[in-house]
């Protein structure tokens, strides 16, 4: 995320005889891989395993089609619009447009994300926190590391790509021993991505239609996707002659009038039918 020349610059200016701790909600392997460059035999303690879901978050999945998203979001909103939400979208770009939605809606909705400056969310932050606002949308590295207390909801109008982010994601509920719900509008795209998401789950997700956002067609977790036979790519039927079309009667009689036989040549240049060969 940028901040490595700032580490290495920091621990460059540090003695070499030192002791250091780490502590991080997560902890991917590129990051125990830098992690082991900069220390000597250290010891890690883990109060968790990896990738464990908060076990005081109940999870549902309400399935609609894609195009049904925003209403069923704002509906959601609508049953308790004083309640803190945090509203997960996958792109910066579809954070934005959401906002706006929200705030054309009559609800008071901010965004969080990379291409925000760090004023502005600072300030967003501290809306959401103090009550200004009672809708954030964010995006997965936006979030990471947020601490709010009290949050009692969050909703994925959008699945993460990685299941992994899933759980990143509704740990911002559900914290110091309080409950919180995880919802998400799950569309028949994002099939694949919940399935990924379930299998971290030590519980079956729980799944509920949305009255009035009825899917077109249902999800189902243990059916299997179809896939479309792969077509060979040009490489494979490289040096391969075509197969011969059969010739139509006009264009063979064109043929025909055209294109002459070749005739063979005898030695000495001549023709088999006498006249020299031009």
């Amino acid at each position: 995320m940028g901040f490595l020349p700032a580490l290495k610059k920091i621990l460059g200016l540090l003695p070499t005889n030192r002791q250091s701790l780490m502590f991080s909600a997560t902890f991917a392997d590129e990051i125990r891989q830098l992690a082991n460059s900069f220390l000597r035999d250290p010891e890690q303690l883990q109060i968790a395993s990896r990738n464990a879901a908060a076990t005081q978050v109940a999870h549902r999945v309400h399935p609609v089609d894609a195009g049904a998203k925003k209403d069923a979001l704002l509906h959601l909103l609508a049953s308790d619009s004083r309640r803190q939400t945090l509203v997960f979208a996958r792109t910066k770009h579809g954070s934005d447009k959401l906002v706006r939605w929200l705030l054309k809606s009559g609800l008071k909705a901010a965004a969080i994300h990379g291409n925000k400056s760090q004023n502005a969310r600072t300030r967003a932050l501290d809306d959401f926190k103090n009550g200004r606002i009672t809708v954030l949308v964010a995006t997965d590295i936006a979030a990471r590391g947020l601490d709010i207390d009290q949050l009692p909801m969050v909703i994925n109008h959008d699945l993460p790509m990685v299941a992994e982010d899933y759980v990143h994601r509704i740990g911002r509920t559900g914290r110091n021993g309080s409950s919180g719900e995880a919802v998400s509008l799950v569309s028949q795209e994002e099939v694949e991505q919940l399935r990924a998401i379930q299998r971290l789950l030590p519980s079956a997700l729980q799944i509920e239609t949305l009255a009035g956002f009825e899917p077109s067609s249902p999800i189902d977790l243990n059916a299997r996707v179809k896939r479309s036979p792969q077509r060979p790519g040009p490489s494979a039927n490289r040096g391969r002659r075509a197969p011969a079309q059969p010739m139509s009667p006009a264009k063979r009689a064109l043929k025909a009038k055209h294109f002459k036989p070749r005739q063979a040549k005898r030695p000495g240049g001549e023709s088999a039918s006498g006249s020299t060969a031009r």
